[in-house]
């Protein structure tokens, strides 16, 4: 079987739908399929083409205003040229999905949409219902169409019409389970992320006043962090607060292991992938109930907070504060790939 991953972006970049895409690609080939990857992510800093761990990769050049939509319109004709068995293109936010709806020809098509319906920031709103029609024609064109939540699920129903399988993002549950918990003088709350406002650290920090038992570290990097670093002081809490900036991988299983709560309050998610890796290194959470958060917490080891006010969010670290994780099994990737492996045929 010949498959045809397309993707705005690929390891080397981060991000929840790189992570994705790669480990579901390499599993692919260690079971003897035949994988390619087109990305919309060609720039001086990579090769345009690579073989990553047995994933041929190529990288086609485009533009990507403010970061977001990934406009290279030659995968559609790469993709059309491929003739593989099955062309797989991930997250509806952004255009290489259409640009493989245009080319897929007789080739079985797949979209993962990580879809959230919504973006934060007002221009991007309004590209997103701009792009409404052909993006729902794209999700139209595919054969199949898979959800990583029930939410997500449900989301894509009400907007497109569209019957969704859900497959959840998977973990490398070995990698966290076990962790030795990164030792600090004082007990810690924890965020990880993009440092953006819609990701929410910003009620975590302010929540820091009604919790003065514990400090608050803050892993990620992003535009934000100046004004997360005046709400801080601001609060009254800036001595508490520690910004650690980019960490690495193999820092992060202790990271989040050592925190007393894990802290996600973000108002768009399509799953929610921290969570998944904090429950799996032992460490209870608390989840806005907004976009598909609210599945996760309906666990014994989530804490659900319906507002993002001070007292909603430290109510909710009291509640989840010595709950036993992971409450109940986590998708690993190789479940992941199986039940993939399972819409592809």
């Amino acid at each position: 079987m010949r498959v045809l991953q397309v993707t705005p972006r690929y390891p080397p970049r981060a991000g929840g739908v790189e992570a994705h895409v790669a480990e579901i690609s390499e599993r692919l080939v260690a079971r003897g399929r035949e994988v390619t990857v087109f990305t919309a992510d060609a720039g001086p800093d990579v090769p345009r083409r690579e073989t990553r761990n047995g994933v041929e990769v190529r990288r086609f050049r485009g533009f990507a205003p403010g970061g977001a939509f990934h406009v290279a319109p030659g995968i559609s004709a790469a993709v059309r040229r491929a003739d593989p068995d099955v062309v797989h293109a991930h997250n509806y936010h952004s255009l290489p999905v259409l640009f493989a709806a245009l080319g897929v020809g007789d080739a079985r098509f797949v979209v993962t949409t990580h879809y959230h319906g919504a973006s934060a920031d007002s221009v991007r709103d309004r590209l997103l219902s701009a792009y409404r029609f052909p993006g729902g024609w794209a999700l139209g064109r595919a054969d199949a169409v898979v959800a990583v939540s029930e939410w997500e699920r449900d989301r894509l129903y009400e907007d497109f019409d569209v019957s969704a399988t859900v497959i959840p993002n998977g973990l490398q549950v070995e990698r966290f389970a076990g962790a030795t918990p990164d030792a600090r003088d004082r007990p810690y709350l924890l965020c990880v992320g993009r440092l953006e406002a819609y990701k929410g650290v910003q009620h975590a920090i302010r929540a820091l006043a009604d919790l003065p038992e514990y400090d608050l570290l803050v892993a990620g990097s992003g535009d934000y962090r100046d004004e997360l670093e005046r709400v801080a002081r601001e609060a009254g809490v800036a001595d508490r607060v520690e910004f650690l900036g980019f960490v690495a991988d193999d820092r992060l299983p202790g990271l989040y292991a050592g925190a007393e709560a894990y802290l996600t309050l973000s108002a768009f998610e399509s799953y929610g992938m921290t969570v998944a890796e904090a429950l799996a290194a032992g460490t209870p959470c608390v989840v806005r109930e907004a976009g598909a958060l609210v599945d996760w917490a309906d666990r014994e080891d989530c804490a659900g907070v319906a507002g993002v006010a001070p007292e909603d969010v430290a109510a909710g670290v009291r509640a989840a504060v010595g709950r036993a994780a992971p409450a109940a099994a986590l998708p690993t990737w190789d479940d992941v790939t199986e039940r993939v492996l399972d819409v592809y045929g």
